[in-house]
């Protein structure tokens, strides 16, 4: 593939392998479709995993286009999710008629007649369920009752008033009573599931294989158990749920839970693959066998497993499921321990489904760091810390990102170790870049960067962790240095990250560094490179599922369109990009977002709606306190004031200004802007952006014949460059000087 070509990328996240493992199974529909007329039912929806209905979701979405029938049965209390589609047709199922009850009764006969008395009571009694009329007739056909006689039944005597079933349970347990020789393997089996393995069921059978053999081939013949393939590959499946749940509500509870016992710990002990690879079985058994304390750990491994898996949703489960069975154990620390680990579990699969700001990832994280506290569990307390301080951070809550960065580098620096003091100057340098304090953003991130060395080799292994962070850490630092006035040291630190995130094969990470890389072409109005950049920002993301990059990269697009003339096109691509960026949860960096919107505005002449999009990116600033674009918002600000922008030029180069009466309304407002914005850049040490504002007054200062003001003002930041020279602002401001002269 391209992408992968161009930048050194081969694995899939897990996500996306999940993505493309469901996209697999629906093509293999649609190939078949392609050959002939398929039909393909779905039954019992109302059991199904979220996996499998995000499998059903893709293949009825595809379905109108296809030769394609599918056909899905669930109980009334199954919410259908296709209600909506014209493509589906819901069809409720009524009771069998009585006429429709009596041939079904035949059906099973064989045709053979039953004495009108049992035919009616059959009828009557099962009120129109097909599976309680079959399995009645089937119960009275095994019972005493009738006699063969070729053609017909007929009655042995007479029909006492109780001889025949009232419910489906009834019937079910009066043909497993009659089965007595085999009805314990019909109760184990009922313990084992709905499906169970025959090497499974021979482990955990009282029985020689012989006898277990012949009990089960009686089952299947009953037609209360399916088989597929021969013992010992055999496994079974019940009919029916409802046959399952008779057998096991037919058990002692004693004997019940010494089941879920001995077949847990079987399954511990003598089939390793299925503890690894499905430890919900143990932590179902488990817990139905009373043994808590035993199932709390497979709970959490089974939602360890869902996660490698992407299947958050299952995860989420399993380990609710773990922590409801906490709450029955005594409050002791190896109770607090396990709680500790499940909500670390859990974090992971919150943030997938909910958001990384989400509240209820908050909450976890919150009550982890309640337990670490408590229980003393230092590593444990660094992780939540740390994603405490980046949940904050996405919501844009800096002041609280921050202090818990602070807190994660005071107990990195307690313990000593070089990952947590990597870690946690990332944590603080970002939050302190996005506070507007891009000096000490930078100290702390050219720190973490010192401690996260990579191995020399590359046949020795890098942590993943460690390779994130410094990233991480290299495309920040790509902003900042462009910001403090080094555009050509940002552009190196840019290029390391991108090197470094290629050479991983580390998709969340390269797409961060594409997006930073984009960020900083846009800053140094490179309108090319940025556009090529976001370009693969958007492609990586859309083949990994990566939404917030994918929001941020149509931001950038939308930047670069805009920039060359195609004004409408690009607006409506940052707002999409912005509202996709929003439904993530991510609040930070949206006055920058909003910024690139309020330039489209102005390049296409809608001062009004770019003055609007300003004010609302400053109430944000206001309100969070981000700082690292706020000159430039004040910036354009003033120029949106002074007059509506031309339509875009395909040179990027800033308008020309159109003469205005002196001393109008307009220009001292404009002017006040362009002040602030310089002030601002000045405490923040953000020389590219005060070059931009000391431009703007410049020019308004040259167009009010105030050409030595102007060119002291411009002279003055531009001699403190000692780089970039080949960059558009250097060029603009260089041949404004030169005018000013």
């Amino acid at each position: 593939m391209e992408l992968a070509a161009e930048f050194g990328y081969t694995t899939l996240s897990p996500q996306r392998q999940k993505a493309r493992t469901l996209e697999a199974l629906v093509d293999q529909f649609v190939e078949r479709s392609r050959q002939q007329p398929v039909v393909c039912i779905f039954e019992d929806a109302h059991w199904s995993d979220p996996s499998s209905l995000e499998l059903l979701d893709l293949l009825v979405d595809r379905v109108p286009v296809l030769r394609v029938l599918v056909v899905i049965t669930a109980r009334p209390e199954f919410a259908s999710r296709w209600g909506g589609y014209a493509h589906v047709t819901t069809q409720t199922l009524t009771r069998l008629t009585r006429r429709e009850g009596a041939a079904l009764v035949a059906a099973v006969t064989g045709g053979k007649a039953l004495p009108p008395a049992v035919l009616e009571q059959i009828v009557a009694k099962t009120d129109g369920v097909p599976l309680f009329v079959e399995e009645l007739t089937k119960t009275i056909l095994e019972s005493p009752l009738l006699v063969d006689q070729g053609d017909h039944y007929a009655l042995a005597g007479s029909l006492p008033p109780l001889a025949i079933p009232a419910t489906l349970q009834d019937a079910l347990l009066a043909r497993l009573d009659r089965l007595a020789a085999v009805k314990e393997v019909a109760q184990l089996g009922a313990v084992l599931g709905r499906e169970f393995a025959y090497a499974l069921v021979a482990a955990v059978a009282p029985l020689h294989e012989e006898a277990l053999q012949d009990a089960l081939d009686q089952l299947v013949h009953a037609g209360l158990l399916f088989r597929r393939g021969i013992p010992p590959e055999a496994r079974y499946r019940f009919k029916h749920a409802l046959v399952q749940d008779a057998a096991y509500a037919s058990l002692l509870r004693s004997t019940r839970r010494q089941y879920h016992q001995q077949i847990a710990q079987v399954l511990e002990e003598r089939f390793p693959e299925t503890r690894e690879e499905q430890p919900e079985l143990l932590a179902h058994h488990y817990t139905e066998a009373g043994g808590t304390a035993q199932a709390i750990p497979y709970w959490r491994r089974a939602g360890q497993r869902a996660v490698e898996r992407s299947a958050y949703r299952e995860a989420i489960a399993h380990c609710t499921k773990g922590l409801e069975l906490l709450q029955t154990l005594p409050d002791t620390p190896a109770r607090a321990q396990h709680e500790l680990l499940l909500h670390m579990t859990l974090r992971g699969p919150l943030m997938a489904t909910k958001g990384q700001g989400a509240p209820e990832v908050e909450r976890a994280l919150t009550r982890v760091r309640e337990l670490c506290q408590q229980v003393g569990e230092t590593a444990q307390l660094f992780a939540v810390l740390e994603g405490l301080s980046s949940l904050y951070f996405v919501r844009a809550e800096l002041q609280k990102a921050r202090e818990l960065g602070e807190q994660c580098l005071t107990l990195a620096k307690r313990v000593d170790n070089a990952t947590y003091l990597s870690l946690a100057h990332l944590r603080l340098g970002v939050a302190l870049f996005w506070s507007g304090e891009p000096t000490s953003g930078c100290t702390h991130l050219e720190q973490s960067m010192a401690l996260s060395v990579l191995p020399q080799s590359r046949s020795q292994a890098s942590p993943r962790r460690i390779v994130a962070a410094r990233i991480n850490a290299l495309s920040h630092m790509s902003w900042a240095l462009w910001l403090l006035g080094y555009p050509d040291q940002a552009v190196t630190k840019s290029n390391e990250a991108l090197t470094l995130a290629q050479a991983q094969s580390y998709p969340q990470s390269l797409a961060l560094a594409l997006h930073y890389a984009a960020a900083l072409h846009q800053l140094r109005r490179e309108v090319q490179a940025a556009q090529a950049r976001a370009e693969a920002v958007i492609a990586l993301s859309t083949e990994q599922g990566f939404m917030m990059w994918l929001a941020t990269g149509t931001v950038e697009r939308g930047w670069a369109l805009a920039e060359q003339g195609q004004g409408e096109a690009g607006m409506a691509q940052i707002r999409q990009g912005l509202a996709a960026w929003q439904a993530t949860g991510t609040a930070v960096a949206r006055p920058w977002g909003l910024a690139l919107l309020a330039e489209a505005y102005g390049h296409v002449g809608q001062t009004e709606e770019g003055l609007r999009v300003l004010t609302e990116a400053l109430t944000v600033v206001d309100k969070t306190g981000e700082g690292p674009y706020a000159a430039e918002l004040y910036r354009l600000k003033g120029v949106l004031t002074l007059r509506p922008w031309p339509v875009a030029r395909a040179t990027g180069h800033a308008p020309i200004p159109q003469p205005l009466p002196p001393h109008s309304q307009a220009e001292v407002e404009a002017e006040a802007y362009f002040q602030q914005a310089i002030a601002i850049a000045r405490r923040q040490h953000a020389k590219s952006l005060e070059l931009r504002a000391a431009m703007s007054l410049s020019r308004l200062w040259q167009s009010q014949s105030k050409p030595q003001e102007a060119r002291l003002l411009l002279a003055e930041i531009y001699g403190w460059f000692t780089e970039g020279f080949d960059t558009t602002d250097l060029q603009e401001a260089k041949t404004l000087l030169e005018e000013l002269t």
